[in-house]
Order: C-alpha cells, then structure tokens, then sequence
C-alpha cells in the first residue's frame, strides 16, 4: 500500500508575510513535539531492551568468569573441589576476583551477602545481634578500650607503596610453618569464653567454615567445645592449640598430650596473662562468662582436672568453677619453666604476647620455635604499646632464626599486607571472624575470613606482588 504523501496544512492559504512566518513557526513546534515524543517513546523502549541486554550479558560474563576461577582450589596442599553452590565460589588460587565475581552474580538476582563487608558496618550488626554484656566482653579491652584503638590506628602510620608494570596474574598467597603449608598468610585467633554464647556451636561452627575457607585456627584453651570436638570438625585444616599453662604441671601435661593426640601441629605458650587486665566495660557489666562455666570444656573434660574434683562439674559447678579459677592463675611462670615445658612435647613451642625485641631474643634463646607479636588485642594492659610498632623491632631482633607472627588490629585485607611487609610471617585474625559468627553463625565467620582473604590478594596484587614472599619493607613507608 503507497503511502500518502505528508501536506502542509498552509499550502493553499493565502497569508500576509508576518501571518505566514508564525503560522510556520507554529506548525515547526508543533513537528519539533511530535518528533520529540516520538523519540521519547523509542528511548524508553530501547532502555528497556538495553538494561535486559546488559543484565543478560554481565550474567554470561561474570557465570564464565565463575567457571574458571570456581573449579578447583588448592587448600593446605591438596588439591580439592571447590565448595560452593551454584552462586558462590571459595577458592584459594584467585580469592580476590573471585568473591568479588561472587557478591556481583548474586546481586543480579536480589542476593546480599550473609555479614556487612566493612569491618565497622559488621562490628555495628553484631552488637545488634548478641546480648550487650557478650558484645562488651569481645569489643572491650582493658581501661577505656584507648589500648585496642591504637591497634588499629597504628595501621593508619603506615602507606602502602605500590609498584607497577609487575605481571600479577598468578599470585601465590601460601605459606609453610613446621611441614604444612597454609593457603594464606592468615590464622583464626583463639577467642576465649564466648563463641559458646554467641553460637551454640561455638568453635565447632567456626572450625567448619575455617575448613571450608582452608584458613588453619588456633584454639583456645578456654573454648567451649573440647579440642577433640574441634579437631573432628577441623579434619585435615591445620590447627594449633594456644595454652594457658595452668598452675598445675599435671593438668599442663595432660592438655598437651590431648593436643597431640588430636592432630594439632603447634602449642602457642600465652605470656600476658598473669593476671586477668582491669576490663572497664566488663566490670561494669558485671560479666565474667567463666563463672557461668563458659569456655571451660576442656578443663571439664580432663581426666587430671575432673580427680580434683569431689563432684563431677556437670553436678557441682561452682565447685568446679572455683577448681579451675585456682589452677588458671599462674604467677610463677617463668623462663626457667620452658626447659621443662620443653620435655613433655613434641610439638613445636611458640610465645603469644611478646612486645620488646629483648624477649624476642630470650625466646630464641630458650628454643622457641616462634613468637606471636601481640598485646592480646589491647585486653590486658590500659596504655600498652600498639602491636603494629612492636613488630618490625622483634622482626630485625630475630631475623630468620624463628617464626614471627602478628596479632592485634588485622581488620581488612591491607592490614594483613601492612603486617607482612614489616615482618610477620602469618597473621591472626580475631574479632571479624567472632563477630560474622553472631549475625550468621558458619556462614557468617566463612564470609568474614573469605572477605579478609580476598581483600588481601587484590592488596598485593594491585601493590604489584604475585607473592608474599615478594613482601619487605619497600612496599610500605611511615607517615
């Protein structure tokens, strides 16, 4: 069919100049307008398209990305399946992009991730989701907490000095300690007393996701569920047993045969802990989890511990209570006591809580394996000095001869590199995985640890590291 052809409704008037000019003026608006919504028609339609387009293409882009960064990991030296459902992905050869691709896919669909990603954003919905006194007992330290700032805005001193035109495609995050290999220079702090309030799987939800993530952890002493319990969840995850060493040599012994027994590869000797730090806002509170029989599994489940006792604890807890209260202290330890410690394991020794170079000597001296760079998370003494300006002094004081490692203030992926190119070796990640616990239980600590992890990656590869062996002090200056 012939289209008609288009007439100007003026053709044929007889109009006077000016008459004419509007009357065109008119009829050019009046075009302009139909043109004008016209195109606002076809705008609107091809946005339409142009979003569903874009929102099909990013889902192919980032699916095949998924595939090739998601079939397979590399954890503790073994080559494993990735665990993951069809929108996740965990995996230990390239972490960073690979959570990053993760979180993006979901959000193509609606889907959030478990925990806040911002460490403070986190702390916040933790504090919502657990009792105030349980809150006040993690996020508190010693005095008005000044001791645990500073852990963190030690941090801030230091810059990271990046390096490009580096080929960081493959990057390789692991690190050996005593014949096993870690996939990242990050471990699981031991967190004493409230994971059992705060998940009534305790340590036992957080040794699942340390073992999904492929992260190793050191356990407490004062943990909730027994070490045996936790090396069960833990299977093959490399695992270390942090000691309080108690006043009774017997019940000293008979942890650390336990810890051999269960597979755990190191026994980490807390130094700071003398005496329990003036913790304002838990004496404020009123709240001390020990005397409600918190955090005292494996006291409870010991032969030697259970023989002091005239009542099983399960029937008689303040009995119990007071019996551990009195073999917990233990002012008289000394360096003469690690000769001695020496004899009844075979497990390689390392000291938590060491701050001048001088210890850190003494240490080597009394064949430590080891030293933990650490202020207890500013716990235990009001004013003490930040972890972070301890470290890069007891790092110059030991050199290669033993292990260093960093604890106090790890909070994102950039501390961990700031840490490592001033000398520690691994680090402890505490409070972020304590609190991914209280909003999401295991999922919740497996997003806290995987975040960490794939923030540290992009730092070093961005900084223009493909290794942490890479890591010094050139990568970093003070300010």
């Amino acid at each position: 069919m012939k289209a008609e052809p288009q007439t100007s409704p003026l053709k044929g008037q007889n109009l006077s100049g000016e008459a004419r000019n509007e009357a065109l003026s008119g009829e050019c608006s009046r075009d302009r307008t139909v043109r004008t919504r016209s195109s606002e028609v076809m705008t609107e339609s091809s946005v339409g398209l142009s979003r569903r387009s874009v929102l099909q293409a990013a889902a192919g882009v980032l699916a095949a990305s998924l595939a090739k960064v998601a079939d397979a990991a590399e954890v503790g030296g073994r080559s494993v399946r990735a665990s993951r459902s069809p929108d996740s992905v965990a995996t230990a050869s390239d972490p960073g992009p690979a959570r990053q691709m993760e979180i993006y896919r979901g959000g193509l669909t609606g889907a959030k991730p478990a925990v806040p990603i911002a460490f403070e954003d986190l702390e916040r919905k933790a504090q919502e989701a657990i009792k105030p006194e349980v809150f006040g007992y993690i996020q508190g330290s010693a005095g008005n907490g000044a001791s645990s700032r500073a852990n963190v805005t030690a941090f801030e001193r230091w810059q990271i000095l990046p390096r490009f035109l580096k080929d960081v495609s493959k990057r390789d995050l692991s690190v050996q300690f005593f014949g096993q290999r870690f996939s990242a220079p990050i471990m699981l702090a031991p967190i004493g007393g409230v994971l059992g309030t705060i998940h009534p799987d305790g340590e036992v939800a957080v040794a699942r996701a340390a073992r999904g993530a492929g992260i190793p952890m050191m356990l407490s002493t004062l943990s909730s569920k027994t070490m045996e319990a936790v090396a069960e969840a833990l299977q093959d995850t490399p695992r270390w047993f942090q000691l309080y060493w108690p006043s009774d040599r017997d019940l000293t012994a008979s942890f650390l045969q336990r810890a051999e027994r269960s597979g755990y590869r190191a026994v980490v000797v807390t130094v700071d802990t003398k005496f329990l730090g003036w913790r304002e806002t838990d004496l404020q509170n009123t709240y001390y989890p020990f005397f409600a029989g918190h955090g005292l599994a494996n006291y409870f489940s010991d032969p030697v511990f259970r023989r002091g006792l005239r009542s099983k604890p399960e029937d008689n807890l303040p009995e119990a209570v007071t019996h551990w209260g009195n073999a917990f202290r233990n002012p008289t330890f000394s360096w003469a006591d690690l000769k001695w410690l020496r004899q009844q394991t075979r497990l390689p020794i390392l000291l938590k809580g060491i701050l001048h170079p001088d210890d850190a000597r003494k240490a080597v001296d009394h064949g430590a394996e080891g030293v933990v760079v650490s202020n207890h998370g500013g716990r235990q003494l009001h004013g003490v000095t930040p972890s972070l300006a301890a470290l890069p002094g007891i790092a110059k004081a030991v050199g290669q001869r033993i292990h260093v490692l960093f604890d106090s203030g790890i909070r994102r992926g950039s501390d961990v590199f700031k840490a490592l190119a001033l000398g520690a070796k691994c680090v402890l990640l505490g409070r972020p995985y304590a609190y991914g616990l209280a909003v999401a239980g295991e999922v919740g600590v497996s997003e806290a640890i995987r975040n960490v992890v794939a923030d540290f990656d992009l730092t070093l590869a961005l900084a223009g590291c493909a290794s942490i062996a890479e890591l010094n002090k050139q990568y970093v200056s003070r300010v």
